[in-house]
């Protein structure tokens, strides 16, 4: 099972317990996404770039299709721009494609044993579904999961700065509305 499915499983066994973001799951979803094609070889990075290499082989069409949106042009793309483009509204879409697969509970059943792979615990962690793992657990890492990681966390933590400026900006507006 490619690592987006897998967190998307465990997104669903938490049922949303601690509560998830959908925007900072989708983030992490496009990094798990990201980590795959690179395993795969079928994007490489050159520093913060993200560049094609060869066509992927898998069967999970979710995977198939992020690799058809690798940017194949230079400059090429950053690993942020990348999660930002590719990232957007796709934990909505991890979601659609587990209601329609009939076996999402076996597959969430078999994730919740995965939390000790370190890749998709930093990837829960990302998503605020579980506490950042241990220092020990980089040694386990390659540097192109350690960049994309290290990535996927500062655009979390922009996510929610933006959310916050929104929330401030909003409170004493709506709350005058409101009568408060």
């Amino acid at each position: 099972m490619a690592t987006a499915q897998r967190l998307s499983a465990l997104a669903v066994v938490l049922g949303g317990e601690p509560r998830v973001e959908q925007g900072d799951l989708s983030l992490a979803l496009a990094a798990a996404e990201l980590i795959d094609l690179t395993e795969a070889q079928a994007v490489l990075l050159d520093g913060d770039r993200v560049l094609p290499a060869a066509p992927v082989r898998t069967g999970c069409p979710m995977l198939i299709e992020a690799a058809s949106q690798v940017v194949r042009d230079f400059p090429y793309e950053t690993v942020v721009g990348w999660l930002w483009r590719r990232g957007s509204g796709l934990a909505r879409r991890y979601r659609a494609a587990a209601a329609d697969a009939r076996h999402v509970h076996r597959d969430a059943a078999d994730a919740m044993g995965d939390w000790n792979d370190p890749v998709l615990a930093h990837l829960a962690a990302a998503a605020g579904m579980r506490p950042t793992p241990s220092d020990d657990t980089a040694a386990d890492l390659d540097p192109d999961q350690i960049a994309i990681l290290g990535e996927t966390h500062q655009a979390v933590t922009q996510l929610a700065a933006e959310r916050q400026r929104r929330s401030i900006e909003r409170g004493p507006s709506e709350g005058i509305l409101r009568g408060f």
